[in-house]
């Protein structure tokens, strides 16, 4: 049970749509052993040079199960708009079906809260070829104007990915994502 790491960057991407470019990311990383674990989550993405949207988290992770984690910590969210800095506490794992879930719930100043839950899939089409699919929704609990987002369900992602895993750690990928 000693201590690990785990890099990885599950999206880095870029686009170009109607002549606007723009590039976003989202990565996880940890350190620590198979029950105790301090998480760095982060996304965003960059449109036309511009910040759209960033976020970071510090989570710390003690398992529950074999296959399931407690998170809770901190998330900063550094776009649009000024940062902003929530609690966070949530459940990491594999469902079963071997569907992987996060799901966290977030507390603000001034009463406000969210959730995010993420859901994705690897179906394994050859030895090294990998389709995922792949869905995230945010909701929030009021509205923030200054930030663009309504109370409710705020936003939907959907997401299909072909990928080819050239060795187990670099595997290049082509995509579809409606939001």
């Amino acid at each position: 049970n000693g201590i690990e790491t785990y890099v990885l960057f599950n999206q880095l991407e870029g686009w170009n749509d109607e002549g606007e470019s723009g590039f976003a990311w989202a990565g996880q990383a940890w350190i620590g052993t198979d029950t105790r674990r301090l998480w760095l989550r982060s996304e965003g993405d960059l449109v036309g040079g511009d910040t759209e949207a960033a976020d970071l988290e510090v989570l710390y992770g003690h398992s529950i199960s074999r296959w399931w984690e407690l998170v809770g910590g901190l998330r900063q969210d550094l776009a649009p708009g000024s940062s902003q800095t929530w609690a966070a506490v949530g459940v990491m794992g594999l469902a079963p079906q071997k569907f992987e879930v996060a799901a966290t719930a977030y507390v603000g100043s001034s009463g406000r809260s969210a959730a995010r839950v993420e859901v994705e899939y690897e179906l394994l089409l050859g030895p090294r070829w990998i389709l995922q699919p792949r869905l995230e929704a945010n909701l929030f609990g009021q509205n923030d104007a200054a930030r663009g987002v309504g109370s409710g369900l705020s936003t939907v992602e959907a997401g299909l990915r072909l990928r080819y895993e050239v060795t187990r750690r670099f595997a290049p990928y082509v995509g579809l994502v409606r939001e």
